[in-house]
């Protein structure tokens, strides 16, 4: 599609020694300047599927293709045009929030007044000016998860993968990043999320795909998905897809 920013098709991941996939042949395609979220309980294969399309590990089989560059052959140029928000805080503690912003915006190739604008912009976004000077390890949850969000967009990607970027956070915080989020994607940013938070999820997505056991069980506009299913929130939808069942 030309206005696709992501095609998948038949993807599947077993990972070595594994019986089963991780990713079992999954086919999706997400739209340019939309918010689509990856829903699905713990080991369904959301953060397996991200991976593969931000370039951190390689599918055993399927294609992939971003901004229509395919991942198996083009993986450097699509690494210049996304930018990855892990949900595990990806910064160094023993350095101040503008050391690690400096140092990951170096990567990326910025540098001198254009890289110290995009910080202090940035800081200034997430409330955090004042502190660019303290050390990441004096730092709340709900801040590093603010300063993980701004190193992954500091170059202005195209597409912005994220996950579970408000996990264990502060409401304030979980709210000045989704609205953060909502910002960047009215500048064209085409953002891929991964949650279990389903109220944040239903009020954030523009399309979302339930994952489960590596499968993809439903996808499309959130309100047309639960409508088909004939629940009233994306949680009951979640519940009535993927069950009761607790999953560590």
């Amino acid at each position: 599609m030309a206005n696709s920013a992501i095609e998948v098709i038949n993807l599947i991941k077993i990972y070595k020694g594994a019986s089963i996939p991780a990713v079992n042949n999954i086919s999706f395609s997400i739209e340019q300047g939309s918010i689509f979220g990856l829903l699905g309980p713990n080991g369904a294969g959301k953060t397996t599927t991200l991976s593969i399309l931000c370039g951190l590990i390689k599918a055993t089989s399927g294609e992939a293709s971003v901004l229509g560059l395919s991942l198996n052959n083009n993986i450097h140029e699509i690494k210049q045009l996304i930018g990855v928000v892990p949900q595990d805080i990806a910064l160094y503690p023993t350095l101040t929030a503008y050391e690690n912003l400096r140092y990951i915006g170096n990567m990326y190739g910025l540098s001198g007044k254009d890289l110290n604008t995009k910080i202090q912009d940035n800081l200034e976004i997430v409330g955090l000016s004042s502190q660019s000077k303290q050390r990441l390890e004096t730092f709340s949850g709900g801040m590093k998860r603010r300063i993980n969000l701004v190193a992954g967009i500091l170059h202005s990607p195209k597409i912005l993968f994220l996950d579970e970027p408000t996990v264990g956070v502060d409401v304030q915080s979980r709210n000045l990043i989704t609205e953060h989020l909502h910002l960047l994607n009215k500048k064209g940013c085409t953002i891929i999320y991964t949650s279990h938070l389903m109220e944040e999820a239903e009020h954030l997505c523009s399309a979302i795909a339930i994952i489960d056991h590596g499968e993809i069980i439903t996808s499309g506009e959130p309100k047309a998905v639960m409508k088909e299913h004939g629940t009233e929130n994306l949680e009951q939808l979640f519940l009535k897809l993927t069950g009761k069942t607790l999953r560590d």
